[in-house]
């Protein structure tokens, strides 16, 4: 295998990837972890640098505290490792291996399967059958879940810059989308917009695709484009994100198709003012759940509550599918103690519905600082009044 190719797509310097894993390795030895077996890929990517839509198929970083981490993937996908890390040490299975047997193999060869190995229980992508075969070789299993989403909550000035990018992507898709909303036109044509403009501008591929809804499609949460062709007096829905290196920045507005019913404009300058009273709570210093509680008091007020069931935002930066969010590192939401630091980002979507009709909102990206908190688009926030 070519030299040339080590490293030559990663998007992380070593010295930045060797900071991240001492910082891991101290948690771990905090935790009385010996062996953790990362296989979140935001996890993996925050270690290693390595990203690929490949991730369907087992991967897993065997990281222990004392000697140098070990790769275990897919033989298809180890040129792609090559590329996107600067690691040296990979154990690959073929399509007709069982790649549980093969980390315990990996386990039992380098002496680590009768020390305490921790595992992402909380994740996303362990397999069942992955840990039932873990536990019958393993002495020690702990849960070393959180260990690095907590290292991940707080963004370097690299992380945020990226991020920023990712707004700038989110940006241009939206006002491709809002400019593509007319009567005739059909969800489709707007997604086309969205998805043109973002690329084009330098995004690369979406943790989650748009949500894109018009009419009474739009009072359903999490409703996808289908086809459906837009008239006038209806409104129209609109979210989306830009990644640049696999960070995210995501943004949501909405739309009118003529002048909006009394009902739906009040809903609007809700949302706005609620957004608004939720950036304003953003501060080093207060809780995730005193910012989800500024946002709901606003909604509280203007007897909404029904219109509301839902949280106030969460943290934003590396994903890859099924989300665009890190809505399990950090919630705004009730009973979220952790206290926000600068340095941490978060996508703030105040939406209210009135369900199987219509749904409004608004949201920002916005980036902690010393003293609050910035936004990182400058698109108009109101309601938009086409046609």
């Amino acid at each position: 295998m070519p030299d040339a190719v080590a490293g030559r797509e990663c998007v992380f310097s070593p010295t930045e990837l060797e900071r991240r894993v001492a910082a891991t390795r101290a948690a771990l030895a905090v935790a009385g972890i010996d062996v953790l077996i990362v296989t979140g890929p935001e996890n993996i990517f925050h270690l290693t640098g390595q990203q690929t839509p490949g991730y369907y198929t087992f991967q897993a970083l065997l990281l222990p505290v004392d000697q140098p981490p070990v790769f275990l993937l897919r033989q298809l996908e180890l040129l792609n490792c090559r590329a996107n890390t600067h690691l040296e040490d990979f154990v690959v299975y073929q399509d007709d291996e069982s790649p549980a047997a093969a980390v315990v193999r990996v386990l039992e060869e380098r002496g680590w399967s009768s020390r305490s190995i921790g595992v992402e229980k909380a994740g996303w992508f362990l397999p069942i059958r992955f840990f039932e075969q873990l536990q019958a070789t393993v002495a020690r299993i702990a849960d070393g879940s959180g260990i690095i989403e907590a290292l991940r909550a707080v963004k370097s000035a690299e992380e945020i810059a990226f991020i920023e990018q990712a707004a700038g992507y989110a940006a241009a898709g939206m006002t491709a989308g809002l400019d593509a909303v007319r009567a005739g036109a059909t969800e489709n044509d707007v997604v086309a917009a969205m998805l043109q403009a973002a690329v084009a501008a330098g995004s690369e591929y979406f943790g989650m695709e748009p949500l894109v809804s018009s009419g009474p499609r739009t009072g359903v949460p999490h409703g996808t484009w289908r086809r459906r062709q837009l008239a006038a007096g209806e409104p129209m829905f609109l979210e989306l994100a830009g990644v640049h290196n696999r960070y995210h920045a995501a943004l949501m507005r909405s739309a009118w198709l003529g002048p909006p019913p009394e009902e739906a404009a009040r809903m609007a300058a809700v949302c706005e003012e609620a957004l608004v009273a939720a950036m304003d709570a953003v501060r080093p210093g207060i809780t995730c759940e005193a910012v989800h509680r500024a946002c709901q008091a606003v909604i509280d007020r203007h007897g909404l509550t029904d219109a509301f069931r839902k949280r106030a935002g969460y943290s934003i930066g590396t994903s890859f599918a099924p989300d665009w969010g890190e809505g399990n590192i950090l919630s705004l939401y009730y009973g979220q103690t952790r206290e926000i630091e600068p340095g941490m980002v978060f996508h703030i979507p105040p939406a209210l519905r009135v369900y199987g009709e219509f749904t409004v909102g608004v949201s920002e990206t916005v980036v902690v600082t010393d003293t609050g908190c910035r936004a990182l688009s400058d698109l108009p926030r109101g309601l938009a009044v086409i046609g």
